[in-house]
């Protein structure tokens, strides 16, 4: 559903964020073509045609929002990124992260939304069985080891360290992270944000934390064999050390570690879980209706032919998408004997990942099973994320 902006530039540069924020947008995208000016919106992680603006005004509304971002609006041949802070209408504090960067047709401008207001830490809401969950919070309360969150760009990795770090922050232990960029400011836990440019890098950063007597450390990303030794050093030596990898799934990340060079006994006695995840669209709870699905789609599935499930047919709260919000798929693998034993023995992440479903791991795609049988998602949301 198009919606339609009215007034001076300033008024309609505040409806598109004001409207953005009101939908639960997390990304606003301006986009010049040659014969249109597109707004398009970010919601439950799928991009929305919201808007095509006036050709005439493109030039005064990125202006506008240069001098929001305190930009240099006289630069239009180089990327730049700023920040917004605003009072939204309902009253909590938004920040948004503004990104220009030139095009054919002229400076594109994509807004990061992030409502401190809307942000919700707690580990219950994040989509985790109460048997994962149990198993979770057991590890996030050892003294020390690796815990690590596995996952593409958007699928939630972030929001699960911080619900961990917010669920075990007290004042008898001291939290460091290192970040880029810090997303949330989180009460009580120190965040360092790293700025490559004067050389304050992740590995720079965890070595000065290292010397600041840290009972946990999160490390943002590990991106490189320096960041990854000094990381597993550091969890083999007293210290609970959150991170996270771009893989697609758990036994994964553990492959990964040693493809970077790290010593797969290394790997094995330092890492205690990993958890791969993904976010899928729930199903609108306004517009939601059972259907039954072609026999095909829930042979192969694994699911009983008698089994209904559940799609939403498009409605005004959902903006007539049939679906509202999102949830986790969540793959939990606990590293125990029999898995330290295959990492020791440089066995590859399918051989791994086998040996862990034996143990009783469910996969993402199992998950997203599952979220279909109690009618949360659709198949189409599970096949979209998830793999064999």
């Amino acid at each position: 559903m198009r919606k339609k902006f009215s007034g001076s530039v300033i008024t309609q540069v505040d409806q598109i964020i004001q409207h953005a924020i009101e939908l639960g947008a997390s990304d606003i995208h301006l986009e010049p073509f040659e014969t249109q000016y597109r707004l398009r919106y970010r919601i439950d992680g799928v991009l929305q045609e919201m808007a095509v603006l006036q050709m005439n005004q493109k030039e005064a509304i990125i202006s506008r929002l240069k001098i929001m971002a305190e930009l240099d609006i006289a630069e239009k041949r180089r990327p730049q990124d700023g920040r917004i802070k605003i009072r939204a209408a309902k009253g909590s504090d938004i920040d948004l992260r503004v990104s220009t960067l030139p095009t054919q047709y002229g400076e594109k401008i994509v807004m990061r939304i992030l409502d401190k207001g809307s942000l919700e830490l707690k580990l219950e809401t994040l989509g985790f069985s109460e048997e994962e969950l149990t198993t979770f919070r057991k590890e996030i309360s050892n003294p020390y080891g690796m815990i690590l969150v596995t996952g593409p760009t958007g699928s939630g990795k972030t929001t699960t360290l911080y619900s961990a770090l917010n669920e075990i922050n007290s004042t008898d232990v001291n939290i460091t992270t290192i970040e880029d960029p810090i997303e949330y400011n989180l009460e009580g836990i120190n965040q360092t944000q790293v700025h490559e440019e004067i050389d304050l890098t992740f590995v720079n950063i965890l070595r000065a934390i290292l010397r600041q007597d840290p009972n946990i450390i999160m490390v943002g990303e590990i991106r490189d064999r320096e960041t990854a030794e000094i990381a597993i050093r550091a969890a083999l030596t007293g210290h609970l050390v959150f991170s996270t990898l771009h893989t697609n799934d758990a036994a994964s990340a553990v492959s990964r570690l040693v493809e970077m060079g790290i010593e797969p006994f290394l790997v094995s006695s330092s890492v205690r879980l990993v958890i791969a995840q993904r976010l899928v669209r729930k199903v609108c709870m306004h517009c939601k209706k059972e259907y039954s699905p072609d026999k095909a789609i829930l042979k192969e599935l694994n699911i009983s032919e008698g089994q209904l499930l559940y799609k939403g047919e498009g409605c005004d709260e959902c903006n007539q998408t049939g679906y509202r919000g999102r949830t986790a798929l969540i793959e939990l693998l606990k590293i125990d004997d029999a898995i330290s034993n295959k990492i020791s023995q440089q066995a590859n992440a399918s051989e791994i990942k086998s040996s862990a479903v034996l143990s009783g791991m469910k996969t993402l795609r199992e998950m997203g099973i599952e979220k279909l049988k109690q009618g949360l998602t659709t198949v189409e949301e599970v096949y979209r994320e998830t793999s064999q």
